[in-house]
């Protein structure tokens, strides 16, 4: 398609920054059916230009996460979706985030998480946040010990990829420099806390793998496990340039997270078996498939 305008790839970057942070707000800031502040208010807020603004609110609306009328502003049409048959989806029924999951995860004096995952995008936004709790003095983890698997960059993906030439590179590109931007942010932010001495223990190791991810992936404290399929969509999305492309992808905000909990009880009960399960394969992948 058209371009639509020579946007540098630095406010590309920028725009893409204001997505993170909106994303990571949509089903917590702004719940389902509310209306994100005015856009002026909302640039200040932000730091960014109109402009910059309108690009990731663009996106947004691209990924089917808000509806932008003229005249009523942007009103959240979707949000993270996570269903659970344990006692824990009283509690946070209405809460349809990762947040009241790795909140809850953080509140413990030892915290270890695995995460398997296309990107490092959404984790970056939550150990930011269990961050800035720790530096307000909230919560008070003794150690930290985290494992990420991603998919090796050198992979050729199916999926980002421009929907009408599958040997453009420029999604994968892009892709790749999201996730190693959000890897940086999430390990840097992770080991500030032990150099702080905020956090006397830190352990925080990331691999690649030679696979493609199909499912996202979260364990939390060897008892907990989200997961969550990846569904292939088509959507318009703007590149850095201003170019706009019809684009496959999967959006894993999107992914509706099922929730199980073990059962020290009952080694035989579904959500232990699956925790259980979920944890070997990721010990397998982590110890003969990644480097």
């Amino acid at each position: 398609m058209a371009g639509r305008g020579g946007e540098s790839s630095g406010g590309g970057r920028e725009a893409q920054r204001v997505a993170d942070e909106l994303r990571a707000r949509i089903g917590h800031v702004y719940p389902l059916g509310s209306f994100l502040p005015a856009q002026r208010a909302l640039a200040m807020e932000l730091g960014v230009s109109r402009d910059t603004l309108q690009r990731a609110l663009r996106e947004l609306a691209n990924e089917g996460w808000i509806e932008s009328r003229r005249g009523s502003g942007s009103r959240v049409v979707k949000v993270q979706r996570i269903q659970s048959s344990t006692a824990k989806a009283t509690r946070v029924r209405g809460q349809v985030t990762l947040a009241p999951f790795i909140s809850e995860a953080f509140e413990q004096p030892e915290v270890t998480l695995d995460v398997y995952t296309l990107t490092s995008e959404s984790l970056d936004a939550h150990i930011r946040l269990q961050s800035e709790r720790i530096r307000g003095g909230f919560i008070s983890p003794q150690r930290i010990t985290l494992r990420m698997l991603l998919p090796d960059p050198s992979l050729p993906l199916p999926y980002p990829r421009v929907k009408e030439n599958p040997g453009d590179s420029r999604m994968r590109a892009r892709l790749r420099l999201i996730t190693e931007t959000h890897t940086a942010s999430l390990v840097g932010a992770l080991r500030d806390l032990q150099t702080e001495g905020l956090v006397p223990s830190v352990d925080v190791h990331v691999r690649h793998t030679p696979l493609t991810p199909t499912f996202k992936l979260y364990l939390f404290n060897a008892v907990e496990a989200l997961h969550g399929v990846y569904e292939v969509i088509e959507r318009p999305l703007e590149l850095d340039n201003g170019e706009v492309v019809t684009a496959l992808d999967v959006l894993g905000l999107g992914a509706t997270l099922t929730h199980h909990v073990k059962d020290p009880t009952d080694p035989g009960a579904p959500g232990t078996v699956f925790v259980d399960s979920m944890h070997q394969w990721f010990d397998s992948v982590w110890n003969h498939l990644s480097e």
